[in-house]
């Protein structure tokens, strides 16, 4: 028997690379976060949905725990692994386990035009929000990293995170970007011209 995999249902989306900061505060999550701190093993972090749990789903590992509260409460940072399936939901405990399969992408990579256009993309976005790009050492889960930080629909997410190929995730988020941008800018105009002289035109 393999083993089990531990469920953190929440609506949250996670991605392999990225970070995702939690607070822990019901009594089964405290066990769930508790034992795998203890095993050093992953969880795994699942989009809820409304009849239940989405198919896929990314496990977690615990990078650091930042606060601990009187009440066992705490404060950990997590980052995105491996992808996975769930087959079947095991309820026997007090949190929900699964019975899963991972899975990583099928091969090929984008192109250097669309790295370099998704990349573009981004920094623009990122500028409007007054944030500094930063990017991966390295362009393997490129998609993941773009999208991972920034506040997009959360079902975009997720089929972003159930999509297998790399260059098609690509296009899916040069896509998003491109729809957004024009939203971004036309905010971007309004503050500018209420803060010039106090009075939006």
């Amino acid at each position: 028997m393999k083993p089990l995999l531990p469920l953190f249902p929440l609506d949250v989306v996670l991605f392999p690379g990225t970070p995702l900061p939690l607070h822990i505060f019901e009594p089964r999550y405290k066990e769930l976060i508790a034992e795998c701190l203890e095993r050093k093993s992953t969880f795994g972090m699942i989009k809820t949905e409304e009849n239940g749990l989405a198919d896929i789903g990314c496990t977690a590992e615990i990078v650091a725990v930042t606060k601990k509260y009187d009440d066992g409460r705490m404060d950990i940072v997590t980052e995105g692994r491996e992808r996975f399936e769930l087959l079947e939901i095991n309820e026997e405990r007090s949190f929900l386990r699964g019975d899963v399969v991972y899975f990583d992408d099928d091969p090929g990579q984008p192109t250097e035009a669309q790295i370099a256009h998704v990349v573009k993309l981004h920094s623009e976005i990122m500028a409007m929000a007054g944030a500094t790009q930063d990017l991966p050492d390295s362009n393997e889960h490129l998609s993941f990293y773009l999208v991972g930080s920034l506040p997009l629909d959360l079902d975009f997410k997720q089929t972003l995170l159930e999509m297998r190929s790399e260059p098609a995730r690509i296009e899916a988020v040069i896509t998003a970007f491109e729809s957004i941008l024009p939203k971004l800018r036309r905010t971007v105009q309004v503050r500018q011209k209420a803060g010039g002289n106090g009075h939006a035109h």
